[in-house]
């Protein structure tokens, strides 16, 4: 395992806190996903956020993904309305770029409230950011959660208004696809992402759901698609009484989970083998037998762009 986590008593950084990094592949990059317990402050999010970026940053991460709304929690939906921001403005969307750029990694945002066409509800958005601190996709969630088990309630549709495009973006560690929690449970979806060879699914998975699928769906997904997932998630309690399931993971393309947290906040680390990718994808060219097709989705690509070199540490 190469997790740590924070002390659970304060969100300073622990002294001489370290992540242990795996073992360096040829041709490998290391990505890591971030799992938090955010609650309804803006701030004391972002400042955690910050902590744990650094952490991910320190274990070689050079492609870091948030959980769905990181920056806020809110004890009501009202709070999350409230905390909704222009696409392009606003201390979350400047905080993802100062980090991006500082570190000199592409970060994807977990996903941020933006405005919507009605002022009661937020876009859901997953904002991606390269090593130059500048938005290079957004992708609005589509699959909007609802659940009904009696004493247990949930209606996204109530505060979120969905997205309808699916987005790829061709970055320099493969084209990765990009998807907010309950869009896991839509094979579809990813089977319409053109030639995906990495996929982030940042979560808030319900305790109840997630105990019964999250795994089974993220492994499903890298298994289908021959793709390594990234699974950022929230996990633990909230100040709203809600409790999410966490399980942050990554997986690679056969299935395997190469890192995870259970709960509370940390990081998870692994390495991304493309080599290893295209090998499995040649022993087992299930993509190329499909006979289905998928019908034609509006599929929003980003441009590929060759990564800023990384000074030498000192």
């Amino acid at each position: 395992m190469t997790t740590k986590k924070l002390a659970k008593s304060s969100l300073a950084r622990p002294k001489g806190a370290q992540v242990k990094k795996p073992a360096q592949q040829a041709g490998a990059v290391r990505v890591a996903a971030i799992q938090m317990a955010s609650g309804p402050s803006v701030p004391a999010n972002l400042a955690e956020a910050e902590q744990l970026i650094e952490l991910a940053v320190e274990g070689g991460a050079r492609l870091v993904a948030l959980p769905e709304f990181f920056a806020i929690m809110g004890l009501k939906d009202a709070d999350v309305v409230k905390a909704r921001e222009p696409e392009g403005n606003g201390p979350i969307q400047t905080f993802l770029s100062r980090m991006a750029k500082k570190h000199k990694i592409w970060l994807v945002g977990g996903s941020v409230p933006l405005e919507a066409s009605v002022a009661s509800k937020v876009r859901n958005a997953c904002l991606v950011y390269d090593e130059r601190g500048k938005q290079v996709a957004r992708y609005d969630k589509i699959h909007l959660f609802g659940l009904d088990l009696g004493n247990e309630r949930y209606q996204e549709s109530k505060l979120i208004e969905p997205g309808d495009t699916i987005v790829v973006i061709n970055s320099p560690f493969g084209r990765i696809g990009l998807s907010i929690c309950y869009d896991l449970r839509f094979p579809e979806l990813y089977r319409a992402m053109p030639g995906v060879d990495i996929i982030v699914v940042p979560s808030a998975f319900t305790a109840t759901t997630g105990r019964a699928h999250f795994e089974t769906l993220i492994r499903a997904r890298a298994i289908e698609n021959l793709a390594y997932v990234i699974a950022p998630a929230q996990g633990g309690y909230h100040l709203s009484g809600r409790e999410t399931h966490g399980d942050s993971m990554i997986v690679d393309p056969w299935g395997v989970v190469l890192d995870r947290l259970p709960r509370g906040s940390g990081v998870v680390i692994a390495n991304i083998n493309p080599a290893y990718q295209a090998s499995l994808r040649k022993s087992l060219p299930a993509l190329q037998h499909r006979y289905l097709g998928t019908p034609q989705i509006d599929v929003q690509e980003a441009e590929r762009r060759t990564p800023a070199k990384r000074e030498p540490a000192k």
